[in-house]
């Protein structure tokens, strides 16, 4: 059964989805980010090339259909390809795909918009008995 953990942020939730994404890579799982908007992924995309000196995480923007064996995809439109181990949803809304994951870490942006939206997500999870974890994570 899909694994879920909440992270609760009290700021930058790029930055930490990026360290998040690293600590996936070195365990070698395959990761699909599904960030909120083009705009977002193509941050997220520049990001993760820049977040930490020294960092090499491979990845690229997902387009559906696309065939590619890097480890780590970032997408906001499309369905990513089965086979993958680990979900990052940036989203405020549960995603359709997400049954497919053997992990999901839902992001809960900093405010109270964004931990609302989590709370709603939480439900929907936990309704479905779902296992859920949740992390506050200060800086």
């Amino acid at each position: 059964m899909t694994r879920i953990d909440f992270y609760i942020l009290e700021d930058n939730h790029l930055l930490f989805t990026c360290r998040l994404a690293e600590k996936i890579y070195t365990q070698g799982q395959r990761l699909y980010i599904h960030s909120s908007s083009e705009q977002q992924a193509a941050k997220l995309d520049d990001l993760l090339w820049s977040f930490r000196q020294g960092s090499f995480i491979p990845h690229a923007l997902y387009k559906s259909g696309q065939q590619t064996d890097l480890p780590i995809h970032i997408g906001h439109d499309a369905e990513p390809e089965a086979g993958l181990d680990v979900l990052i949803n940036l989203c405020q809304e549960v995603p359709a795909f997400f049954s497919q994951f053997l992990r999901i870490a839902e992001i809960v942006e900093p405010g109270e918009p964004g931990r609302q939206a989590a709370r709603e997500r939480f439900r929907f999870y936990r309704d479905r008995g779902y296992p859920l974890e949740s992390h506050t994570i200060s800086t």
